[in-house]
């Protein structure tokens, strides 16, 4: 990281998806698979996570047991597990770290376009997207967490910030 404002933009970043880790980790094992497919808004969530911070996007490929289905329109072919989940979640994690390191204005300048072209973003544009979308989740997860459980995490100010 090179400036305050990439700085900056990773402390809100890493809040947004340390807030989503919060979420899936509170999750109680009971709630994880019922009618309102926790598992699979979380799922869902971290497979876009990734497949944005891809700097190639039509080189990506999840990792191993996840597949396309996010892609395909159709559901994982089963429930995945809290622990895989949080598996993927780190993967991401540091994926997303990695990058935010070897950011620099000139990076963020650089082109994000999907396979089909109809995703074409600065990299900078495709971050605030990618974080758009994370905290979407993380708060739709905080709200079935509280409706069910009346538990939610608390706010996450910045990254490593409780």
């Amino acid at each position: 990281m090179e400036s305050t404002f990439e700085a900056d933009l990773w402390n809100q970043f890493g809040a947004s998806v340390e807030m989503l880790e919060n979420a899936i980790s509170i999750c109680p094992d009971e709630f994880w698979n019922t009618e309102e497919r926790f598992w699979y808004s979380a799922f869902h969530c971290i497979f876009f996570l990734d497949y944005y911070l891809s700097s190639q996007p039509k080189d990506f490929v999840p990792p191993i047991p996840f597949d396309f289905s996010e892609f395909e329109d159709r559901m994982p072919e089963r429930v995945y597990t809290k622990t895989e989940i949080l598996a993927y979640l780190s993967h991401c994690k540091q994926k997303s770290h990695d990058l935010f390191q070897d950011m620099n204005p000139e990076k963020l300048q650089n082109r994000w376009i999907n396979e089909s072209g109809s995703m074409n973003y600065s990299i900078f544009e495709i971050l605030i997207y990618n974080l758009r979308h994370v905290q979407h989740h993380a708060a739709q997860l905080n709200l079935l967490l509280r409706q069910n459980t009346n538990d939610a995490p608390e706010w996450v100010f910045r990254v490593g910030e409780k």
